[in-house]
């Protein structure tokens, strides 16, 4: 596999939150690729090539995942897929069957004891969303977010993020152990069927409304209502909200696909890496949903 250097994939991400931008700014112009090369100040020659080394598929078609009619259709039947896959197991592809995902829930006391004897392995790595912080126990992945933080900052993001959550655990960075695991995340299973365990903790509705979302298929979006419809909670679409707040392992469970709507308007900005990170996400999973495998990376 060809290896990009970190400084590339993120400077790489840069340019897409660009283009992104730009793109929902002239959504009702439809900008061609020399609008939107010229938006990011390169040439459409290197501008597709970036691209297409970032998200394995052209610009154009990369751009058309963000437009709001394809939104629309990501959404379209996504609440009776999440009930048969909830009520029969899995229902097709799914992040949980794609990613093999098993996780085990920190006990009550364990919570209470806020990570006392607990050590966690830690390692900020590139990824196609920026840099990333992975947190590691023995028992699993019990951390994973974005950090928006400058490169020589990123350490102690990553550390007062651990400290803010596991305050009484032993923080010892492991780059070389924590590595594959961010791998296997953006690049795929690469023949390893070893399950990606999970090491976290919340609430029993927030537990369910997870095990719901891991069950939802790769590229599908869902709404507030009927995620927690689908968990036998129709009117608890605030707790809702607040489990995908608490998500501690970004991306691993795709709170990304929970869409507020708005008055009949969809909403990407209710996110906690933000809206870009958010469209950027959104559109690369439609992508490896279509078939299209993960490009080549750090």
């Amino acid at each position: 596999m060809n290896m990009l250097p970190a400084e590339t994939w993120t400077s790489d991400f840069k340019r897409v939150v660009e283009a992104i931008r730009y793109i929902d700014a002239h959504r009702l112009d439809q900008p061609g690729l020399d609008q939107v090369a010229a938006a990011v100040n390169l040439s459409p020659f290197h501008f597709q090539r970036l691209f297409t080394r970032w998200a394995g598929v052209s610009p154009k078609r990369y751009l058309g995942f963000l437009t709001l009619a394809h939104a629309r259709r990501m959404l379209d039947g996504s609440a009776s897929i999440l009930d048969a896959a909830l009520d029969a197991g899995l229902s097709g592809p799914s992040r949980l069957h794609d990613l093999f995902v098993s996780f085990e829930a920190v006990t009550p006391g364990e919570a209470k004891r806020q990570g006392a004897d607990l050590i966690i392995r830690y390692g900020v790595h590139p990824s196609p969303f920026g840099p990333c912080l992975l947190g590691l126990t023995d028992r699993g992945v019990c951390r994973l977010t974005f950090l928006d933080a400058d490169a020589d900052a990123c350490d102690e993001a990553a550390q007062a993020d651990l400290a803010r959550h596991w305050p009484a655990a032993a923080l010892i960075p492991a780059e070389a152990e924590t590595a594959p695991y961010v791998r296997r995340l953006f690049l795929g299973r690469n023949g390893d069927d070893t399950p990606l365990r999970l090491h976290i903790r919340g609430t029993n509705f927030q537990i369910k409304v997870w095990e719901a979302l891991l069950n939802l298929p790769q590229g599908k979006l869902i709404t507030y209502s009927d995620l927690a419809r689908a968990v036998g909670h129709p009117r608890a679409a605030r707790a809702v909200g607040n489990a995908m707040n608490a998500n501690p392992v970004a991306f691993c469970i795709p709170c990304h696909s929970v869409i507020p709507v708005l008055r009949g308007t969809l909403d990407f900005g209710d996110y906690a890496t933000g809206p870009d990170r958010r469209r950027a996400i959104i559109a690369w999973d439609a992508a490896r949903a279509e078939g299209v495998a993960p490009p080549a990376a750090p």
